[in-house]
Parts: structure tokens; C-alpha cells; sequence
């Protein structure tokens, strides 16, 4: 089997302007993007112009769905149906979401419950306009980690609250190894709800570990992108198994791309650093996913 790789364009790279960005990721042999929500019919005809093809789009107001304010959450409702009429006159199908509440000290339970009311509405919609839903794995800012829909358990609730397949997961093993969840354990049992991949890796920092355990540094991380004990690398330069990742991806018939989501201080700081990063983190992708 092989899959598309591409990436969610970092942040200098995309300060070129999306048809620079477009150009460079079709010249390093890149097959997709992942897009904002914005001025989704100019980047189809870039993308278009240049062979690529579409990944995700970010979904917008996602705090916003998950308010205590009722009217808050009717208008974000809104936009997010006016944005997936948007992805279906383009042929656009992974709507991507990080499930943040806007008030981050929320308890996750009280989320899920604004979750369990307010989501129905919006994967009924996206049945009708052929969008899957792939939502992020990231826990969210510390210290409160308001996130829900990033552990296995939460994975269960939703799941049996919403049976539909257009409500799925954004497989991104590098969190997973940060949580100590086992990331290839969690793809066997939730592979047939994977909507979306991110080609991100994790290094645990094993003498950070040691001096601070699992909990926040005291006196802060060493690195950007980093948790103390852990750091986000490109794939290739932390712990997961890339080729044991393909295979149960094959075994439950994923047809999406892998998308490469740059965050290592290694490749950070300059368009240069960023390119090589992509570059570097596609060239092993490539081993295993083409």
C-alpha cells in the first residue's frame, strides 16, 4: 500500500504566501496540504495548479462549540456548517478540529457533556455533505489539559455516543508517547475511526525524566516544543515505530495522507531550518509509507 505524504505548512514557510508554499512542497515531491479554513476555492486552484491535493481544513470557533454560552455555541454551529458547504463545492472531505473548550480550566466532564449535545448536529451535517471530522490528539496547555478526545478513554465515550465514521480520530502518535499511552495498542483498537495522520514523532529525555519525573520543570523545558521529560521531533528522530505504524494503517484499509506537522527546536527559527526539517522528515515517511 501507498499513502500521500504532506504537511501542515509551518509557520515561515507559510509566510511566502500560499502559492510559494504550494510550489516548494510540490519541487521536495510533497502530494498534500493541510489548509486553514479561509479561501478555500483560491487554495483548491493552487493546489490544482501545482498536483496537489487537499488534506484537511481547520475547522474554525471549535472553543467556541464547546461554550457555556449557548448563543456562542448556535453561531459557531453555524459557521461550521457554512465552512463544510465550503469544503464540499471543492471536493474537500477531512475537516480537522483540536477539541479546546474556550475556557480552558473547564473540567473535561463538563466539556464532554457540552460535547454530547452539541456535536450530533454537527457530524448529522457533515454526513450530508461528505466531511469526516479528524480531531487532534494535543491535550492542550498546561497545566490544565482541557482537551477532550485525546485518550482512549474519552475515544470510548465518544465513540459510543456517536457511532458515526464522519466523527473520527487525527492519528498523531506523538502525543501518545508523551501521555505514556501506547500508541500502536491505541491504532489496533481504534483503527477503523482514523480520519487523518500526522507524521510527528516524540524523544523521551530520559536525564530530564529523571530530574523532574513527569510533571513540568520547575525552572522551564530546555527546549521549545518540549514538556520536560519529552521533546516533538520530525519522524525518524524519536521513538515511534514508523513501519509497525503503516502496517496495522494497511491492515484497516487507511486511504489518507500522511501529513508531516513540523514541530522540533532542531528545524525551527528560519524558512531554511523549516525546509530541511520537511525535507528530512519526508525522506523517512518515505521509507515506509511510499
Amino acid at each position: 500500500m501507498k499513502w500521500k505524504i504532506g504537511m501542515r505548512i509551518p509557520r515561515m514557510i507559510g509566510q511566502q504566501g500560499f502559492e510559494n508554499t504550494a510550489k516548494w512542497a510540490a519541487g521536495v515531491g510533497l502530494d498534500v496540504l493541510d489548509i486553514g479554513g479561509t479561501e478555500l476555492a483560491a487554495k483548491k486552484e493552487i493546489c490544482d495548479r501545482y498536483g496537489l491535493e487537499i488534506g484537511s481544513v481547520d475547522a474554525s470557533l471549535v472553543g467556541h462549540l464547546l461554550s457555556a454560552d449557548e448563543s456562542k455555541r448556535e453561531n459557531a454551529l453555524e459557521s461550521i456548517k457554512r465552512q463544510m458547504d465550503d469544503m464540499a463545492s471543492i471536493g474537500a472531505s477531512v475537516m480537522f478540529m483540536c477539541l479546546v473548550p474556550e475556557d480552558p480550566k473547564m473540567p473535561r466532564h463538563v466539556t464532554f457533556a457540552i460535547w454530547k449535545e452539541t456535536f450530533p448536529e454537527v457530524v448529522r451535517y457533515a454526513e450530508q455533505k461528505g466531511v469526516y471530522i479528524a480531531i487532534e490528539g494535543w491535550p492542550g496547555p498546561s497545566p490544565e489539559l482541557p482537551t477532550i478526545g485525546c485518550t482512549p478513554e474519552m475515544w470510548r465515550a465518544m465513540f459510543e455516543a456517536i457511532p458515526s465514521k464522519h466523527f473520527g480520530l487525527n492519528y498523531d502518535p506523538s502525543h501518545l508517547v508523551w501521555l505514556r499511552i501506547d500508541y500502536l495498542r491505541a491504532l489496533s483498537e481504534f483503527g477503523e475511526r482514523i480520519n487523518h495522520c500526522h507524521g510527528k514523532d516524540t524523544e523521551i529525555l530520559y536525564d530530564e525524566l529523571y530530574n523532574s519525573g513527569v510533571i513540568s520543570p520547575t525552572f522551564g523545558s530546555k527546549y521549545h516544543y518540549c514538556g520536560g521529560s519529552w521533546r516533538y521531533t520530525i519522524p525518524g528522530h524519536g521513538t515511534v515505530e514508523w513501519d509497525k505504524v503503516t502496517v496495522r494503517l494497511d491492515r484497516f484499509g487507511y486511504k489518507g495522507a500522511i501529513c508531516i506537522e513540523l514541530e522540533d527546536h532542531r528545524f525551527h527559527g528560519t524558512i531554511e531550518n523549516e525546509q530541511q526539517g520537511i525535507v528530512k522528515a519526508y525522506e523517512h515517511l518515505a521509507k515506509y509509507f511510499k
